[in-house]
Formats: C-alpha cells, structure tokens, sequence
C-alpha cells in the first residue's frame, strides 16, 4: 500500500447546475459520516439564497454546510480565501472523526484546493485602467473575442459579460506573455495531507440536464426570486459590477427590473445563461483527472457511490461506520 493511500479522504462531489449534487450530498450525510463544505462563489453571500439555489434553514438543520453566508454580498471572497478557509474546514471535520465532503460547482476554487494557486503577477493599475477604458468603449463580446484568440481555454469558461474575469485574463497575458491557463496549469511543489477522491454527477442527456435548469429556474420565481433581487438592489451599494451579483440569473432580474427586459424575456435570457453557465461547467469537468463520472438517480446514484467509495476504502480507519 502506497503512502497516498494511508493519507485520509476527502471527496469532492462535482457537476453542473441543476445535476442534483445537493440531494445526492444531504442522502450521503445522512447515511454515512460526512460533513459538507460549500464549494460555491455565490452561496458565501448572505442573501443570494432563491438564485444561488442555496439549501434552505430544514436541509441545513438536516446537512449542515460550511463555507455558506460569509460574506456581505458588497464584500469580494477569492480563490485564495476560500483555499485558506477550506482547509481549515477540512482540518476540524477530520479532527472530529468524520469525512470531509466538499460540495458545489465553482470548480475553480476545486483546482485552487488540489493544485495550489498560480503565482500571478500583481494588478498594474495603469494596464487595468487602459482595459477598464476599452471596455467602456468597445463592450465586453469584443475583448471577450480578443482573449478568445490570446488563451481559448479561459474564453470557454469565463462569460462575455464577465468584465473583471476577463480583464484579469488579458492583464496576465499581457504583464507575462502567457496565458492565465498555462500559468495556472503549472505543477506547485505543496503536497496535501489528504487523498482527494472526485465523484462527477452529470445527467445522461444532455436534455435531461436542461429540463431541470428551466424548472428549477420557474420554481425560483414562485419563490420570489424577484423579490430577493428587489432587496438587493434597493440597498443602494450592490450594481452589476460586484462579484455577488456575477451569481447565473441575477444579472437577468436586474436587467428586468430596470425595466431592460420584460418578463418573458427575462425568463428566457435567465434559462438560456444557466445552460450556458452548465456547459462551461462540463468543459472545465472534462479536463479533470482521475474522477468517477456519474448518472442515475436515488438508489440507482447512491449504489454507484457507494460502490466507489468502497472501491478507494473511503471508511478505512474513519470512528464512525455505516448505518
């Protein structure tokens, strides 16, 4: 037995939007001895909880999640705070016997906790200044289009209307003269202390996948998604600019109540930016290594789980047994 395998697990339960990785999650920490950390950009917001799918007060009573509401939505929260936050979830939850089970769609904080964070240069406030300006002049799609051609890789996971995503992307490109991907793909000497074990939920179909993106996103209006966003926007200090509200489906909402969109439009921008959203989740799974890609729903889904779970003997020396 090699020394990685005495090291304790950690399982990340990866996939898109609307793949049903929060039931799967609750069903697992109901069964076995997990607890969940929150992967998600958007759910660290208090007050982002109708669209960020945010598991409401009885699932956490059930399945408590850490690394939810903690932050003001006027407030930024990077990578490289959520990699410090995270292995200090990941240090108690194992201090305590239990197996820490890491849950979400941001993948990019995933990567920041396996391979360590890029050393990136720092912001040149006269660089940023000069894009800030062509970004006012030129619109977003067209310096989208330019760090299309500079790295194509960063362009398939970052929205053309993520300014500050893709101001950073060209920022980096032009103070190094590489790309943010061939930066950030660079092996880092730190060893975790942990085995990390990846599950990928993702639907057989492709339309399964979109079906439940449009219902969930009509369950979310039932639920006041409007009003959640009227709340946001009428404290005065939150615009379009701030990272919260960069969150699939707030921009749509905004747009709306600003009178940009109408209802039906709105409706039919918010579930066509979710897929969007969805398959630049799948381009950025796809390049994972090493993990169990997944399908199927209840038991059929739990069955497949648990199977590798044995499989990479997640129990092995863990106090707590199965029910």
């Amino acid at each position: 037995m090699t020394v990685v395998e005495h090291r304790p697990p950690v399982l990340f339960l990866m996939g898109p939007t609307a793949s049903g990785k929060t039931a799967l999650a609750v069903e697992l920490v109901r069964r076995w001895p997990f607890e969940i950390i929150s992967v998600d950009s958007a759910q660290v917001y208090r007050g982002l909880d109708i669209g960020t799918a945010k598991p409401d007060r009885a699932t956490r009573r059930l399945a408590p999640h850490r690394l939810i509401d903690i932050r003001d939505p006027a407030e930024a929260y990077s990578a490289g705070e959520f990699r410090t936050d995270v292995l200090r979830e990941i240090a108690a939850i194992q201090a305590a016997g239990r197996i820490p089970l890491l849950v979400g769609g941001t993948l990019l904080y995933f990567r920041a906790l396996e391979r360590g964070l890029a050393d990136l240069p720092s912001a040149d406030p006269a660089l940023r200044a000069r894009l800030a300006a062509e970004f006012a002049e030129r619109g977003s799609a067209v310096l989208h289009a330019r760090l299309a051609r500079l790295d194509p890789t960063a362009a398939a996971r970052i929205h053309a209307h993520d300014r500050q995503r893709i101001q950073r992307a060209l920022e980096v490109h032009e103070l190094t003269g590489r790309s943010l991907t061939e930066l950030c793909a660079r092996p880092h000497d730190e060893t975790l202390s942990f085995r990390i074990i990846k599950l990928i939920v993702v639907p057989a179909e492709r339309q399964i996948l979109h079906a439940r993106i449009e219902r969930r996103f009509h369950a979310m209006l039932e639920q006041g998604f409007v009003a959640e966003v009227e709340r946001l926007k009428a404290r005065g200090d939150l615009n379009l600019d701030r990272p919260a509200l960069r969150a699939v489906g707030y921009r749509q909402v905004w747009a709306y109540l600003e009178g940009n969109l109408n209802s039906v439009a709105m409706i039919e921008c918010g579930i066509a930016a979710t897929r969007q959203f969805a398959k630049r989740q799948l381009t950025w799974l796809r390049a994972e290594k090493k993990a169990f890609w997944l399908s199927g729903q209840g038991d059929e889904l739990l069955d497949a789980v648990l199977a590798n779970l044995a499989r990479e003997r997640v129990f092995s020396g863990i106090s707590d047994r199965l029910c």
